[in-house]
């Protein structure tokens, strides 16, 4: 299978012979396998002695001439703490119970909740990059995930010169607009305020995906306006998080990159 290669002012410069990784079958149940045991979650709880640290004396008991007891009192068996006392009576207020003031939560978020222990063979984790790769190229899926697109007017995959590293964000900009066509519009991440009360939660801000452009090992390139990956560090969660079809732009040395990558995974 071949692909062409667009120069820096996105004519046509050449062809490129791909991976074998590009004519894979997508095999989406996996590929959804694999998403799943990399989600993770920000683990958080309360402390441990949250709630705990007064000197509340155990449950009251209710029985007569007990030291202690809250026999007559009329008062609820949870645990209380002593302000003062005369004898044997005692100003006190409950304690560490969820309803008592300064009290406990009464079902707090565990640690143990947050941990993801699924677990993936290895020869399905090759089976699902090799996917991710293939719907990167595959017209059918990258429609799929950008439906609001009517008609793609571009033919994946895109493979561009490996010189759009030396050039200045504006060209980098006009060069993806000639290769992408009528995709250039998802592929640019968009940050808007968010509307409604997550704005007071710590998530003011949202932002679309956009796309992802895969450089050659040894190859850098510093934006904010997509999103920029090697070809060693390129993995599932990056081409297929959210579906299968991302936009994606390979450099000509990232496929290149690839091609030694899948010699050396699949003879594992």
């Amino acid at each position: 299978m071949k692909a062409k290669i667009s120069d820096i002012n996105g004519k046509e410069k050449g062809t490129i012979e791909l991976p074998k990784y590009f004519e894979s079958d997508i095999r989406e149940d996996i590929v959804a396998k694999v998403i799943e045991s990399r989600k993770r979650q920000q683990p958080y709880s309360p402390s441990p002695v949250a709630g705990k640290q007064h000197s509340a004396k155990g449950l009251i008991v209710h029985a007569r001439h007990v030291w202690r007891s809250g026999y007559g009192r009329g008062q609820s068996r949870v645990p209380r703490k002593i302000f003062s006392r005369k004898g044997s009576q005692f100003n006190w207020a409950a304690a560490e119970v969820p309803n008592a003031r300064g009290g406990m939560r009464a079902h707090p978020p565990k640690i143990t909740q947050f941990l993801n222990e699924l677990k993936i063979n290895k020869k399905e984790l090759k089976i699902a990059f090799a996917s991710a790769v293939a719907a990167t190229a595959s017209e059918k899926y990258i429609a799929k995930k950008y439906s609001t697109i009517e008609k793609i007017d571009k033919k994946a995959p895109f493979v561009i010169s490996s010189e759009i590293t030396k050039l200045k964000t504006k060209q980098i900009l006009a060069e993806l607009k000639a290769v992408l066509g009528n995709l250039y519009d998802v592929s640019i991440k968009e940050k808007s305020i968010r509307a409604g009360r997550g704005k007071l939660r710590g998530r003011k801000y949202k932002a679309n995906a956009g796309m992802i452009l895969v450089l050659g090992n040894g190859e850098k390139l510093k934006t904010k306006l997509f999103e920029v990956k090697q070809a060693k560090e390129l993995n599932v969660t990056d081409l297929a998080n959210g579906g299968l079809g991302r936009v994606t732009v390979y450099t000509e040395k990232a496929i290149k990159d690839l091609g030694e990558k899948e010699k050396w995974t699949w003879n594992q």
